[in-house]
């Protein structure tokens, strides 16, 4: 768990489904648990060794891309300074590419000893991102016959009084918190995401008092896991543990329950999840992993 990846390690994720549908909302991949910058700024350095996490989404497919989602990330602990640094690059694509966003954060915990196993790390983030919007790729209401659909009989789209804004791409900060609690047996975090509530909107006015439609709500999460040794390892063999894990995220008034195990026998790992709206259960998420050497 913490402290003992090897020195390099690459994950590959294939999500079945990776975000919850939120208006302004941050992208979350179902695996949660390899993606832990975006989850807990705290999480960085958890490793010892550099941690290289590549992640890909995509949510209904048969929908031609409708959702994608890439991130590239890279993480460390330093021991002389007692704290872990990162970087994440972040794609998101959302309606085909009506709505894009591409940034860059970076990340820094740093760690305190409680006793002889147990820490606490507090973290920090700041982004820096890009929101493009294509307004062509946009559908309105009063551009849409009730016979003929959006198109006439001649071909030709019907026009929308709907009035483009004057700009379709801004540029936006953001900064986050977290601070997670852990030994080796379990962990518990808390972090903040968006606590600068970013200006998002490119047709609403950020000089009025209530702008509260045209930012991005902070996003709260909480988490936290166990581990549970069922088999001591050996120079040859890794131990087989098993490791229950538990996320709560809220955003917007919106909330979401992810709780699930996962199995780790010597080189192979394998789990499954379920994810809850609180309104119904949307989705069972499974994932099956295999190490070798700094590779996993």
């Amino acid at each position: 768990m913490y402290g003992r990846s090897p020195k390099l390690c690459c994950i590959c994720i294939l999500m079945f489904v990776g975000l919850i549908v939120l208006k302004g909302q941050d992208p979350i991949y179902s695996q949660f648990y390899n993606a832990h910058l975006q989850m807990n700024p705290a999480l960085a350095g958890n490793t010892m060794g550099p941690l290289v996490q590549l992640n890909y989404r995509n949510q209904w497919p048969a929908l031609q891309s409708i959702y994608t989602t890439y991130s590239l990330s890279y993480d460390q602990y330093i021991d002389k300074l007692k704290s872990g640094i990162g970087v994440m690059l972040l794609s998101d694509n959302a309606g085909n590419g009506t709505l894009q966003s591409t940034g860059l954060t970076a990340f820094y915990s740093y760690k305190l000893k409680v006793n002889n196993e147990t820490y606490i790390k507090g973290g920090m983030e700041a982004g820096f991102y890009n929101l493009s919007l294509d307004w062509n790729k946009l559908q309105f209401g009063d551009a849409i016959d009730p016979r003929n659909g959006p198109v006439s009989p001649t071909g030709i789209p019907y026009p929308s009084s709907e009035i483009p804004p004057t700009g379709n791409s801004k540029n936006f900060l953001t900064v986050g918190a977290g601070v997670v609690l852990y030994n080796p047996a379990f962990y518990v975090g808390l972090s903040l995401k968006n606590l600068n509530t970013p200006n998002i909107s490119f047709v609403g006015n950020s000089a009025t008092n209530d702008n509260s439609n045209n930012t991005l709500p902070t996003r709260i999460s909480l988490h936290a896991g166990s581990q549970i040794l069922l088999k001591k390892g050996n120079n040859k063999v890794d131990p087989t543990f098993i490791s229950p894990n538990i996320v709560f995220l809220r955003q917007s008034g919106y909330n979401q329950l992810n709780l699930g195990a996962y199995l780790s026998v010597d080189k192979i790992q394998g789990g499954v999840w379920f994810r809850h709206s609180f309104y119904n259960g949307d989705a069972l998420i499974a994932s099956l992993g295999v190490k070798k050497s700094s590779l996993k």
